[in-house]
């Protein structure tokens, strides 16, 4: 059985049996389950910590080791010409989707006053709570990029400085020649590949661990957090699977020249990873891997694109917060107009940028969409409204988050074959490294 079916049926099955520990007409076998599964949480969050625990020596040792093997510094500011110009287009698409779709369903249309105050006064403590959050200006951003201690970034798992930082180192040993160069780059070519070794041994552990945390989530939330807030949680949906049909798909097949059923063969797992636990961060180390080993991307294009998408591109991130400023506009009566429409599309791209890659980071910065829109001191309650069905909506754009970056990684690697070799050269470059990935992964199988 592949990983992501193995990985598919624990959470099929986390599902499940959190539903028992839910049902209280079953009695002692409810409580029993329940007890057991609060019980055993721990051992799916010792599952995330591990697998956490990989990201900093990976990106360090996989993007330094890109960078320097590049041998011209100008080839990484054209790779991440490309890949900011991805992050932003992808982004900005998505966001525009997610408008259009909560415009077209009518979202938010149609209570009157008193039910709409009833509902901010319902949410207003969770909504304050929310709100402790204050996301941070433009030039706070810009000034965070620039780490002054790495170590620190490192320690704290901010990966943006942090990919500041190896960047430039590594752009400096393109500069460097000698026996010094070989050894650093040994060095953390060596690290690259322990940490990979690490994750094909904790992968193994996924399934079990995505039952563990399903079962959890379940047994303390229930399933009825989706029905108070259905028709937006559908539009959300619709909006975010629109965004993959129209955008990501094409662009995996047009752009990186992919087959799209191959494509998910190779990357399941990853996606069920993300999805599961609702963090493109904790599948990043996994995401790394299945872009080297099975996709045949490049390591340079591979280890800048993803870590650096990790941070700043969200496009499941974007749809979400231009459908909820659509839907909250509405149930607060302010007037969508051609002003307010654009900038919920900006801002929504921007505040997309701003988060992180953990679970819940988008509904707070989601405050930053509504704070433009006008809603004032509204936004705390107005935010706590979609508050109870974050948490699979999260799972989802988790999901399209990591598959963006993926996408976009795949484009990027194949735009960056010559353009001047022919088309048979070009199929025989591609076949090149998917036979490399390939045998690279089953001589550390073996």
């Amino acid at each position: 059985m592949k990983l992501q079916t193995k990985i598919l049926a624990g959470l099929v099955a986390g599902v499940l049996v959190g539903i028992v520990a839910r049902i209280p007409d079953l009695g002692a076998l409810q409580r029993m389950v329940r007890m057991v599964v609060l019980m055993v949480e721990p051992l799916g969050i010792m599952f995330i910590r591990l697998l956490t625990m990989t990201i900093v020596p990976l990106i360090v040792a996989s993007l330094f080791v890109g960078v320097a093997s590049l041998g011209d510094v100008r080839r990484l500011g054209r790779i991440g010409g490309k890949t900011l110009a991805w992050f932003l287009g992808s982004t900005l698409i998505a966001a525009t989707i997610g408008l259009g779709a909560a415009l077209a369903a009518r979202l938010g249309e149609g209570l009157d006053a008193a039910t709409r105050d009833s509902l901010t006064t319902q949410f207003e403590q969770h909504g304050s709570a929310a709100a402790q959050v204050v996301a941070p200006t433009l030039t706070q951003s810009l000034l965070a990029m620039i780490p002054s201690n790495p170590f620190a970034a490192a320690a704290q798992g901010e990966l943006l400085p942090l990919i500041v930082a190896v960047c430039m180192f590594g752009a400096a040993a393109t500069a460097v020649h000698g026996d010094g160069k070989r050894a650093v780059v040994s060095f953390f070519d060596g690290v690259n590949e322990l940490s990979m070794v690490v994750i094909r041994w904790l992968m193994k552990l996924a399934p079990a661990a995505v039952f563990v945390l399903i079962a959890a989530t379940v047994a303390k939330s229930g399933l009825d957090l989706l029905r108070s807030l259905a028709l937006y949680c559908a539009v959300v949906l619709a909006a975010t699977i629109a965004h993959v049909a129209i955008t990501l798909l094409p662009a995996l097949r047009l752009g990186a020249k992919l087959g799209v059923m191959d494509f998910l063969r190779k990357t399941g797992d990853v996606l069920m990873l993300a999805f599961s636990t609702a963090s493109s961060s904790v599948a990043l180390p996994v995401s790394i891997e299945a872009a080297r080993d099975r996709l045949g991307i490049s390591n340079e294009v591979a280890s800048f694109v993803l870590p650096t998408g990790v941070t700043l591109n969200k496009n499941g991130a974007a749809v979400y917060k231009a459908v909820t400023a659509v839907f909250i506009a509405n149930l607060y009566g302010i007037a969508l107009g051609p002003g307010t429409l654009l900038t919920i599309v900006l801002v929504s791209t921007v505040a997309a940028f701003s988060g992180a890659g953990v679970p819940g980071s988008s509904l707070v910065t989601t405050l930053i969409v509504l704070n433009a829109i006008g809603l004032g001191a509204h936004s705390e309650a107005a935010i706590a409204l979609v508050v109870a069905v974050d948490r699979p909506l999260d799972m989802v754009r988790s999901m399209v988050n990591t598959l963006a970056n993926l996408v976009g990684a795949a484009w990027i690697s194949r735009s960056e074959i010559p353009a001047t070799t022919s088309r048979s050269e070009r199929d025989a470059w591609i076949s090149r490294s998917e036979s490399d990935a390939w045998i690279s992964q089953s001589g550390q199988a073996t």
